[in-house]
């Protein structure tokens, strides 16, 4: 796994080998991030954006985004054996100014203490439904931007919850894509 455009184009990010079911680690595949990341820059999103990873595993989707030009990122991940891979993959990338992580459930988030975010990645265990709690969570804790882009990875496709537009369904093998809009 590695980065694959931006400031930190090619420099390979911490092994996980084929994840760590125990932690509900499986990294999105470098070629789905890249068809993922090219969407994205179309759409125009990702230039000094405000970047939320939840669930962030190994970092990989909010570290993508700030390679490639957004202001800053703070990955939510509570499992132990993805904070360690993420600080490693920091520390590679001495990007601890630019990128923040935060120790917590991402389904209990609470307020946000500080400014909302543009551009929220939700790659939750798929199938138990963690991923309509987070967003809840975010929404109500109003840790979105107006007008953020929510991309939500799944085992299926994901239908837009009350407050969202769908904008993109992408499917990637077993992977579903769902892009969504934050309309409030």
């Amino acid at each position: 796994m590695r980065i694959i455009a931006g400031k930190w184009r090619s420099t390979a990010l911490a092994q996980v080998g084929k994840g760590d079911a125990v932690a509900h680690l499986r990294p999105t595949s470098d070629r789905v991030r890249e068809s993922l990341f090219s969407m994205l820059t179309h759409l125009g999103v990702i230039n000094d954006a405000r970047v939320l990873d939840l669930f962030a595993g190994t970092g990989a989707l909010a570290l993508e985004a700030v390679s490639r030009g957004a202001h800053a990122g703070v990955l939510v991940e509570n499992g132990r054996v993805a904070q360690r891979l993420i600080s490693q993959n920091l520390d590679k990338l001495r990007c601890r100014d630019q990128v923040q992580v935060l120790g917590m459930d991402a389904t209990k988030l609470g307020p946000v203490s500080g400014d909302p975010f543009d551009l929220v990645f939700l790659d939750p265990p798929y199938g138990k439904s963690m991923g309509q709690a987070a967003l809840n969570a975010a929404f109500k804790g109003g840790w979105l931007a107006p007008d953020a882009t929510i991309v939500w990875e799944e085992s299926t496709p994901m239908q837009a919850p009350d407050g969202f537009d769908l904008r993109d369904h992408r499917r990637y093998g077993d992977t579903y894509v769902t892009v969504l809009d934050y309309v409030g």
